[in-house]
């Protein structure tokens, strides 16, 4: 028999070890755990977490969704927790969005209700969709990519946001990330633990972090704990972050970072990033993947495979190899599992292998490069990450390669190729630049090449601190990237606050004049108050001298470049250089080369 709903909550906690019991109940309650803006310590959201009643016996979160997963009521005590977080949050609202967490499974038969709003609106009382963000979670099990992207698609009508959660736990899709979106994506706590002694883990935050900017994601950092963990995520550029830290779930929502959290976003103590201490790889290709396994043959029963991998705890995988050609692939754990199910021994342990292999494993000759070996990652096929793959030469088997190794392969020549990159903006630096204006000259392509330059930066940058003078740097480089069509036109970050856009759309002169109103009103916000209403800032000039500064704002100078005229990549660059201090002069901020004159 059902126990009341307003049952005394003091009667769950000797014997609700069974979840039907918790939710006829109603004795789960929801706490929240605050995220927050690492450059300035602004709390952004809070995430709501179930926890049962003291002395239940499910006393974690995992133990309790491990029993309601054995009870069949996984996905009902998901929507209970939604239902229940929102109608706390409702009571109780704190700053930011509210970030509530469902399964791609329970995401799908939430909105295939008739009634959307019956999710928030109905559960939460009065609280808008736009504040809302859901975390998915579980998203490396989605079968159905589809109905989940029509489900996403209907969340975002009502102007909810996505969240991926636990991103980088080793069994999450960058393709699922490419195809849905997320507006933001949470990093796995592996990657932040420890983060100041482990290189690699930079390095992978680091990946993490261009494929978000790639991706248009904003990305929060998960599970720090400690001062040097925070102040280097915040160096590093990770705009949010998660932990402890920064604040404890708590009944009430938080107002404000933690005091230790603040005193490192306030310090101006720099990180010292680890670095690595060994020698640059060469050119990465797929035979650094290669471990050597011995193969079987076709004709070994299932029984013998059992054996082979009883004999060889450590072996994942094993092909099975006719004529020096693979024929399928066997994944240790998905072989045991079926072995391990009643009568299937007796039932199949004669018959040959081949028919618990996979028969078009994925193959991966030792000659391919980074780009095939990108390909892989973000293929349709994802079972390589568990089962792991072959790799062949011409076509014979050579051994096995696991997803494990071949995503750090990639992740590691991609930050080997990012030393091209500016590190603050990640936007392409000199060498690329240098390089792709030659090939517009080889080509014999009319383009556009506009440097781009702030007026009044060191002032702003003396008064504010490196810190707000970085923000002024990235509100440039997102504009700049924002009125630049990426299949035609080229943006580089050259250093400093200096920037070169490579024009080839027909209107890259308005675009220039949009840039420069964009820039030059959104940058006001930067400012304190008191500036904006002068018009400036009093500060030393580069004499030392004190005198009034105006505001910051953008000049661009434009040369249009005709191959007829140009031949260098220097000469250009140089041409460019020279209209900038032009438009420095200009009344609207925009000077453009006569031709000829450059």
């Amino acid at each position: 028999m059902a126990t009341p709903h307003h049952a005394d909550p003091r009667a769950y906690t000797a014997q609700a070890t069974k979840v039907q019991d918790l939710l006829d109940g109603g004795v789960l309650r929801t706490v929240f755990q605050p995220i927050a803006t690492l450059g300035s310590g602004r709390i952004e959201g809070h995430e709501a977490l179930v926890r049962t009643p003291a002395g239940c016996g499910l006393a974690t979160p995992d133990a309790l969704f491990a029993a309601a997963r054995s009870e069949g009521l996984e996905t009902r005590l998901e929507l209970h927790c939604v239902g229940l977080a929102l109608s706390t949050w409702g009571r109780q609202p704190g700053p930011g969005r509210l970030f509530i967490n469902l399964s791609a499974t329970a995401l799908v038969a939430a909105l295939a209700e008739r009634d959307l709003d019956h999710l928030f609106a109905a559960r939460g009382g009065a609280i808008s969709p736009a504040a809302i963000v859901v975390e998915l979670t579980e998203h490396e099990h989605v079968q159905d990519v589809d109905r989940l992207m029509a489900a996403v698609a209907r969340l975002r009508r009502h102007g909810a946001r996505l969240a991926l959660d636990d991103f980088g736990d080793g069994r999450s899709s960058l393709r699922l990330w490419s195809e849905l979106k997320p507006e933001i994506v949470k990093i796995d706590k592996y990657f932040t633990h420890g983060l100041p002694l482990h290189p690699e883990k930079l390095q992978t935050m680091r990946a993490l972090l261009q494929i978000s900017q790639t991706l248009g994601s904003s990305v929060v950092a998960e599970g720090i704990e400690t001062a040097d963990e925070l102040r280097m995520l915040r160096d590093l550029g990770i705009h949010l972050g998660q932990g402890w830290l920064l604040g404890r779930p708590q009944d009430a929502p938080q107002m404000a970072v933690l005091p230790e959290a603040r005193t490192v976003i306030d310090s101006s103590q720099v990180a010292v990033f680890p670095e690595r201490r060994r020698p640059t790889q060469q050119r990465a290709s797929a035979r650094t993947l290669l471990e050597p396994a011995a193969p079987v043959t076709a004709d070994l029963s299932i029984d013998s495979l059992f054996d082979h991998f009883a004999a060889a705890p450590n072996l994942r995988a094993v092909a099975i190899v006719e004529g020096g050609i693979p024929v399928g692939l066997v994944s240790r754990q998905r072989f045991i599992d079926q072995y391990a199910k009643p009568f299937f021994r007796e039932l199949h342990g004669r018959k040959p292998c081949t028919s618990v292999a996979d028969p078009a494993p994925r193959l991966v000759d030792v000659h391919h490069g980074i780009d095939e070996l990108t390909e892989v990652l973000t293929s349709e096929d994802q079972r390589y990450l568990s089962d792991g793959f072959i790799v062949v030469e011409n076509g014979q088997y050579r051994g096995l390669g696991s997803g494990e190794r071949l995503v750090r392969l990639v992740t590691e020549a991609r930050i080997e190729a990012a030393r091209h990159a500016n590190p603050l903006t990640l936007l392409p630096g000199n060498i690329p630049l240098t390089q792709h204006i030659q090939r517009l000259l080889t080509g014999q392509r009319q383009f556009a090449a506009c440097y781009c330059d702030l007026n009044h930066f060191k002032p702003f940058n003396d008064q504010y601190g490196y810190w707000r003078g970085d923000e002024m740097i990235l509100l440039l480089a997102r504009i700049l990237c924002d009125h630049a069509v990426p299949t035609r036109d080229f943006v580089g970050h050259v250093g400093g606050d200096d920037f070169v856009l490579l024009f080839q759309s027909a209107d890259w002169q308005t675009q220039c004049l949009h840039i420069i109103e964009r820039f030059n009103r959104e940058a006001l916000a930067l400012y304190d108050d008191e500036a904006r209403q002068a018009g400036g800032l009093q500060a030393e000039d580069r004499q030392g001298v004190a005198r009034f500064h105006p505001l910051t704002t953008l000049s661009i100078g434009a040369v249009v470049v005709d191959t007829r005229q140009f031949s260098r990549a220097e000469d250009v660059a140089s041409a460019a250089a020279l209209a900038k201090r032009q438009a420095k002069r200009s009344a609207t901020g925009l000077h453009v080369a006569a031709m000829g004159s450059a």
